[in-house]
């Protein structure tokens, strides 16, 4: 049997605060300060990307939407087999007549908290339908999946934008909408 190689030694400055908490965990774990350093850095190397930055705006609007019990969260692929049946569905006029009143009845929600433009597509996009990308400060791209989410988010904002008495041109390519703000009087 070969001989075991002895651990390197590394040498780390903390400053104050960082030591103080460096005590504390070992002291709570009861671990030596190499068992506390190896475990640390093995943590942070398989859950770096919890690291990452986040977009904070974004986070409080999941809070703010799922806190409150109005939304939920659902897979894509349940998502896209309800929009399908209801393709299909011999009453989908109905649908589509329903989810305009209920696009209405969000315009004015909107409208009240002087909502504006942006804001909406932004707190659209926490519902991961389609990726927004701004173009320039009056005009985004929403980039999306399947066509009968398209078809969704289209109808969704034309009935909100003109429920808040925004005025928008939205342009409809294969994957994409291109919006652009005429006018936001919420600006």
């Amino acid at each position: 049997m070969g001989k075991m190689k002895p651990p390197e030694r590394v040498t780390v400055a903390l400053d104050e605060e960082t030591f103080e908490v460096f005590k504390k965990m070992r002291d709570e774990l009861r671990v030596s300060q190499s068992e506390l350093m190896r475990e640390a850095l093995k943590f942070y190397s398989k859950y770096r990307t919890l690291f990452e930055p986040v977009d904070a705006e974004k986070v409080r609007t999941y809070i703010e939407m799922l806190s409150t019990g109005e939304h939920i969260i659902m897979d894509i692929d349940h998502w896209l087999l309800f929009l399908n049946f209801i393709g299909s569905h011999p009453e989908k006029d109905k649908f589509w007549e329903s989810h305009k009143a209920i696009c209405e009845a969000h315009a004015e929600q909107f409208k009240y908290k002087l909502y504006h433009a942006e804001y909406v597509l932004k707190r659209l996009e926490a519902c991961n339908l389609f990726k927004l990308r701004e173009d320039s400060e009056n005009a985004f791209t929403l980039v999306f999946g399947p066509d009968i989410t398209r078809k969704f988010i289209k109808t969704e904002l034309e009935e909100i934008f003109d429920g808040m008495g925004l005025k928008v041109d939205i342009k409809e390519d294969l994957a994409k909408l291109r919006v652009r703000v005429l006018q936001d009087l919420n600006r």
